[in-house]
């Protein structure tokens, strides 16, 4: 599995790395724009593909203006998230002493550090995505990536 993690390390690098060469285009998502990058976002279920460098680099490569490639890749996983987050609550339903043992205290402040520092995450890679720094994130896919290959092999 350590090599498929790396090639598909490699791929999200290389489509990182085309964004940094695509046009600057100030276009806007529209109905056909938002189905490819959801597409890109179904195929990043793959080990090593990034959600957000799979949707953001689509959303670019597609000519969306950059802060709006960010920002409708975040909005795009909060559809996932709550899925998940749904199976998780209805896995709690059915066994819930799963919880036993576990403070409502700890899990309010794992809520809120997570929610807060996803915020902070969101703002971060925002403005890495206007300054297009998407190329730092491609060095580094291919780095990992390439690592990952020596070993697996």
């Amino acid at each position: 599995e350590i090599l498929l993690v790396g090639f598909m390390l490699l791929i999200t690098g290389l489509f990182l790395a085309m964004t940094y060469y695509a046009p600057q285009r100030s276009g806007k998502v529209t109905w056909g724009r938002s189905l490819l990058i959801g597409l890109s976002q179904a195929v990043a279920i793959l080990p090593g593909i990034s959600r957000s460098g799979a949707t953001i680099s689509t959303a670019l490569l597609l000519g969306v203006e950059k802060e709006k490639a960010a920002k409708f890749s975040f909005l795009m996983v909060i559809m996932p998230i709550l899925g998940g987050s749904a199976l998780k609550l209805f896995d709690f339903f059915k066994n819930p002493e799963m919880a036993e043992g576990i403070s409502q205290w700890v899990l309010v402040l794992g809520f809120l550090s997570a929610f807060f520092s996803g915020l902070v995450a969101c703002k971060w890679m925002i403005t890495i995505v206007k300054k297009g720094k998407l190329i730092y994130f491609a060095f580094y896919c291919f780095i990992v990536g390439s690592i990952a290959i020596i070993i697996s092999l």
